[in-house]
């Protein structure tokens, strides 16, 4: 029997996210993963404004500010795609400044953003103190099937030829990457939430 597809807004789909970690006590650490044209970071702000509302309150991170060094992830030079799904983001850091200090056993005390990419150089940023019922929403590409500590997933899927017509140009050869990840990955399979996004602003939860 195939899994029942559920249209919805962006809207409602943000509070669906935020419903997911009120749902759970204590600190919570949610990701929304999803190709740039889904927008996970506009999403992972919604769902925020949501939580901040039920008095829940979020700190948003950008994966994009986890990434390794320039002389590290562009070895194999600036359009490799296997590196760009393998070896751009710093899973280390982000384990060790982030999610583990931000899980239940952990201290709390946490950076928000660790690399600046454009720059090529870390950020100076102070470390942050977690309250008890902080809710962490790490927003990006390429995030799932690393072995990373998130309590709840949200997958947002968008179909290898929807993704060829909506990525910028100077993204095109990132495809042939997201298209490894969502064959040998397997991505939706560790979410939550599936989202089918081959229309952003129509987005369809699935299952």
């Amino acid at each position: 029997m195939s899994a029942a597809i559920t249209p919805t807004t962006r809207d409602a789909l943000a509070a669906r996210i935020a419903e997911s970690a009120l749902e759970r006590d204590g600190r919570v650490r949610l990701v929304v993963d999803g190709p740039p044209p889904t927008d996970p970071l506009g999403l992972a702000e919604l769902a925020a404004d949501v939580l901040r509302g039920a008095g829940r309150p979020p700190l948003v991170v950008d994966a994009g500010d986890w990434l390794r060094p320039a002389s590290v992830r562009l070895e194999y030079g600036r359009t490799d795609p296997d590196m760009y799904l393998d070896g751009w983001l710093d899973e280390g850091a982000l384990r060790r400044e982030l999610l583990d200090p931000a899980g239940p056993a952990g201290s709390g005390r946490v950076l928000r953003r660790f690399h600046d990419a454009a720059r090529d150089r870390a950020f100076r940023d102070g470390y942050l103190e977690l309250g008890d019922a902080a809710v962490v929403l790490v927003a990006g590409a390429l995030l799932l099937g690393r072995g990373l500590p998130f309590d709840v997933a949200v997958h947002l899927r968008m179909s290898a030829a929807a993704l060829q017509r909506r990525l910028p140009p100077d993204l095109a050869w990132t495809a042939a990457a997201y298209e490894r990840y969502e064959t040998e990955w397997y991505p939706g399979e560790g979410a939550d939430l599936m989202v089918l996004s081959d229309h952003p602003e129509r987005p369809a939860i699935r299952g």
